[in-house]
């Protein structure tokens, strides 16, 4: 795994520049749009974005982020060099942020401050709503994404900082509601270790969200923590079928993993949570049921779910997906989603951005509703504590008397 130990910029340029090192021509932003993602697909992989070069990848191509003065379209420029091109391999950069934990006022939420450890996750969700992001950093949404990755070494001390603020009032912290904080980096890098460590000392809450076993690696600090009610996992469940999994979700710990990994959570006195999420019509929506009932079964007592969310440049990268893998619905898939958005592909309004509006989102409203009632899901759900929080004692300060 390549790293390489540059400073990313902090926020996105008013120029942009080529996120790829491929043949390109440049038009402008808005006339190449419609080009790019009529027949995008067929130019890349003619230049080497084929199925062997981004085999465990998500996305199909490597679109221009909205930040980009232009937008680039790959172009054969006669030499056959992209034969030569190897395997995308991925890359991680060490960003330095001046804080660490990130506040929110959306209504529609249950938490209002998050950490991210890494920004980009090579878990490659074709459907991830963070894609958007690595717009931020002058690269694409695509396969920048999957594999341009941004590490924070800094954040356990950064966060320690935070925590030790006067006047800091604590709430639940959630990690994972962005990118995954488990993916395969963190195996090397443990930045979410340190992060719990500091948690731990400090008796704060956090809730985390997961798709990735690699969290039983620190069942010996969540299980002490989950006992004086300090922490819940979420698990994400999208199907049961391997196949769709690893098309959706290449990267990611296949369903009977994130199973073994919910009753290895539970069996030790961790709350769990299943996140039958998202939620695709014609696609994994027929699953719904079943992925409640099994995560019941291996130990999860609460759950949630979430409607497919195509924001931004995640319209594009997920119809191509759609396109590639499942050619005989996706107009279907594409034409239910429209349905639930009030005729677009996505909605952002407070309240319907999770869970659509009209005749088929209500359904699958109801039949959550009615299977979580069924199984006793969410029939308890306890807030995790905040009275026992202790602020860290910052370097060369004075510890508390009381």
């Amino acid at each position: 795994m390549a790293q390489l130990e540059s400073s990313p910029p902090a926020r996105p340029r008013p120029q942009g520049r080529p996120a790829r090192a491929l043949p390109s021509h440049s038009l402008p932003r808005g006339a190449a749009a419609a080009r790019a993602e009529s027949s995008g697909r067929d130019e890349w992989a003619a230049l080497g974005i084929g199925p062997e070069r981004r085999r465990g990848r998500g996305a199909q191509t490597n679109v221009s982020g909205r930040y980009e003065a232009e937008a680039r379209l790959p172009h054969d420029d006669g030499w056959g060099s992209a034969a030569e091109l190897p395997r995308l391999r991925t890359e991680v950069q060490v960003e330095r942020p001046k804080k660490i934990i990130t506040r929110n006022n959306s209504p529609d939420i249950s938490f209002d401050r998050s950490i991210n450890p890494y920004r980009g996750c090579e878990h490659g969700c074709a459907y991830c709503f963070a894609r958007p992001t690595h717009a931020y950093m002058g690269l694409s949404p695509g396969l920048d994404f999957e594999t341009k990755l941004f590490a924070k070494p800094d954040a356990p001390a950064l966060l320690e900082k935070e925590l030790a603020a006067p006047g800091y009032v604590p709430r639940t912290i959630a990690i994972g509601t962005n990118t995954d904080p488990y993916q395969p980096i963190e195996r090397e890098r443990q930045i979410m270790r340190g992060i719990l460590e500091v948690l731990a000392r400090a008796s704060h809450p956090v809730g985390i969200v997961t798709k990735s076993a690699l969290v039983l690696r620190d069942l010996d600090i969540l299980a002490p923590m989950a006992a004086r009610g300090l922490v819940k996992v979420a698990l994400s469940l999208t199907t049961l079928d391997r196949k769709l999994a690893r098309a959706m979700e290449p990267r990611a710990a296949t369903p009977p993993k994130r199973l073994e990994t919910m009753k290895a959570l539970a069996d030790a006195g961790v709350p769990v949570t299943v996140m039958t999420a998202p939620i695709i019509p014609a696609l994994n929506d027929t699953e719904l049921e079943r992925l409640l009932e099994a995560a019941h079964t291996a130990g999860a007592r609460e759950a949630g779910y979430v409607l497919l969310r195509l924001p931004l440049e995640v319209a594009p990268i997920f119809k191509e997906w759609l396109e590639t893998h499942y050619p005989d619905r996706a107009e279907h898939v594409l034409s239910l989603v429209r349905s639930m958005r009030g005729g677009k592909e996505y909605d952002s309004e407070w309240g319907s951005r999770m869970r659509g509006s009209g005749p088929y989102a209500w359904l699958i409203g109801r039949r959550f509703e009615l299977a979580t009632r069924r199984l006793g899901l969410n029939a308890e759900k306890r807030p995790l504590r905040t009275d026992l929080f202790t602020p860290p004692v910052p370097v060369g300060g004075q510890m508390r008397l009381i």
